[in-house]
């Protein structure tokens, strides 16, 4: 298995997280800024993911990352996760995908 699939898998994942106040997952919502796998020498993979939060005072700040990690290790040939959260750039709406944004009546 490639790097690349091990991302792909790693976001099919991140799509069964949703934030709690908002019916969209976290990954189509624009929360997740970066996905990278890097295999080990086990041949494993370690997967870094950068994310954000829809604001720094948002209620699920504590059980998000933790949701999203689980997701993480759910994908076959994952080992190891590496969670960083970030609040630059801010999220706001225009990070929304388009998929999204039809659900939610924005377009």
């Amino acid at each position: 298995m490639s790097a690349q699939s091990i991302q792909n898998k790693v976001i099919e994942n991140l799509r069964t997280v949703f934030d709690p106040e908002i019916p969209v997952n976290i990954y189509d919502l624009g929360l997740v800024y970066e996905v990278k796998a890097t295999e080990k020498e086990d041949g494993s993979y370690k997967v870094f993911m950068l994310m954000t939060l829809t604001s720094p005072n948002c209620p699920v700040a504590e059980s998000l990352p933790g949701e999203a990690r689980a997701a993480i290790m759910r994908t076959e040939n994952v080992s190891e996760s590496e969670i960083e959260l970030t609040f630059e750039p801010s999220w706001d709406k225009e990070m929304i995908s388009d998929e999204a944004k039809l659900a939610l009546g924005m377009l």
